[in-house]
């Protein structure tokens, strides 16, 4: 008996095609074959695709060269910042100086001196209330002007201003009237020391300065009560130092005084005489006139503050 075989039927084998048979490459006329085509490039490199596949940060990278480059374009349209100098300085210096000028020296030093300088009425007789009458000024009372050295009330004047008289009185500033002691006097120098008996609040004494540094061409101020006007204020400058001064009537002969050519005129007497800086030089004593008249015509004379401090009882700088 035939037995049936155990193994599978081979697959049908496809029949071969027939080959192709390549055409014979063309030959040049020269007998040299032409070269052959290239094999095309591969699609695309890493970078391309790449960016293919992250476009978000593509964008982002255009729009920052984008924001730049509009940048760049609005910082190139600004007008170029000029480079200032000394020049733009000081123009603008003088225009903020032309809109608000400032005070001057003298209106500086006529401010700090202020506070301390006082108007001196001499009463030569004891009814004399101290009101203002034109016609017993001239003859009954003698004007002049002090100044507070010291915040206790003590005032340094003339003693020409207080000489004779039966009562002195004083006012402050800020209105502040009361009647006032002499308490010391220096005749060789026309010094008199006085001390009021009512102080105003906040009373502020001068500064006083040595004239050791004083020179010829420094600028003054003489502050008083001229004709008893005031208090009034008049700016020049030292015209001279170590001068003697005597009086029309040869009854004092004055040393060591300094000259200055600031106005000064009667109701001046035992001012104060002011650098700059607001402190007090000297104590206007006295004016030159060769003619009877009293009045200034550009020479006045006062003691140095070395003097009067002495006459005053403080110690000498």
């Amino acid at each position: 008996m035939r037995r049936t075989p155990l193994t599978s039927r081979s697959p049908r084998r496809p029949v071969p095609a027939a080959p192709v048979v390549a055409a014979p490459a063309p030959v040049a006329p020269d007998g040299v074959a032409p070269a052959t085509a290239s094999p095309a490039a591969p699609e695309g490199n890493r970078l391309t695709r790449w960016l293919r596949r992250h476009p978000g940060p593509v964008w982002a990278l255009l729009g920052a060269a984008l924001a730049s480059a509009v940048a760049v374009a609005l910082w190139s349209a600004q007008p170029r910042g000029r480079v200032i100098t000394q020049e733009h300085i000081d123009a603008a210096v003088r225009e903020s100086l032309e809109k608000e000028p400032l005070p001057s020296a003298a209106a500086k030093a006529y401010e700090a001196i202020l506070p301390s300088v006082v108007r001196v009425t001499g009463l030569m007789s004891e009814k004399d209330d101290g009101e203002d009458k034109a016609e017993e000024r001239a003859m009954d009372r003698s004007l002049g002007t002090g100044t507070v050295i010291q915040d206790n009330g003590t005032i340094l004047t003339n003693l020409h201003v207080v000489w004779g008289s039966k009562r002195i009185k004083v006012r402050f500033w800020d209105g502040t009237e009361t009647e006032a002691d002499l308490v010391g006097t220096q005749p060789e120098n026309d010094l008199a020391v006085l001390r009021a008996r009512q102080l105003p609040d906040d009373l502020q004494p001068a500064t006083m300065r040595s004239t050791g540094d004083l020179r010829p061409g420094d600028e003054v101020i003489a502050v008083g009560h001229p004709f008893g006007i005031g208090p009034s204020v008049s700016a020049g400058v030292v015209s001279g130092l170590k001068r003697e001064f005597r009086s029309p009537e040869g009854q004092r002969e004055l040393s060591n005084l300094i000259q200055f050519d600031a106005a000064a005129n009667p109701g001046n007497s035992g001012g104060p005489l002011v650098t700059m800086d607001g402190h007090v030089v000297g104590v206007v004593t006295a004016i030159l006139n060769p003619s009877e008249q009293r009045t200034f015509i550009g020479i006045g004379f006062a003691v140095p503050i070395e003097n009067a401090a002495q006459a005053a009882g403080m110690p000498p700088f």
